[in-house]
């Protein structure tokens, strides 16, 4: 059972962020299912995978902070709705820790870049077309950038640093 939960814990925050990636890349949109359903998974998993009630309480009020902050860029017009809660939603998995951070610092880098690449395709995209490579049309037409993608990006880079990857890597142990 144990084995059953660690997979669960260390599979869902990625499939979850993937699903967002290719969503927001096609269509422009996060779906709040998925925010909602990371958030789900975390209350359930979190326990089972022997994070203490106040270990969680913590991830809480680290989602918490990351919601207002995004909800200021939101409201500012600098950060989509979507992006938002699913920053929210990857944070509770981070919890209130320096992995928190490392993953915030990576999706800032992380997104810069996919910004720049998107706005370079964005600008040539008479040239890459005409090279047969295909490219979505919401990529090339739409005025927003799919940060979903980078949100995924770094959560893939830095999923390995959060506290409840390390308690589920220890069922295999």
């Amino acid at each position: 059972m144990a084995e059953v939960v660690a997979v669960g814990a260390l599979s869902t925050l990625p499939l979850l962020l993937a699903l967002a990636a290719f969503n927001d890349l096609f269509t422009m949109t996060i779906p709040n299912r998925i925010s909602v359903a990371g958030v789900i998974a975390f209350i359930l998993l979190a326990p089972l995978s022997g994070f203490a009630w106040s270990a969680i309480g913590f991830s809480f009020l680290a989602a918490l902070s990351v919601f207002a902050v995004c909800f200021a860029f939101f409201a500012l017009n600098v950060m989509g709705g979507g992006d938002a809660k699913l920053l929210t939603a990857a944070a509770v998995w981070y919890g209130w820790d320096y992995s928190l951070l490392t993953f915030m610092v990576a999706v800032g880098f992380i997104g810069g870049a996919v910004t720049l690449v998107i706005l370079l395709l964005r600008s040539q995209a008479n040239s890459v077309m005409a090279m047969g490579i295909p490219l979505p049309a919401s990529l090339v037409t739409a005025k927003k950038i799919p940060y979903g993608v980078a949100i995924a990006i770094a959560g893939f880079l830095t999923f390995h640093q959060a506290p409840i990857y390390s308690m589920a890597i220890k069922a295999f142990y």
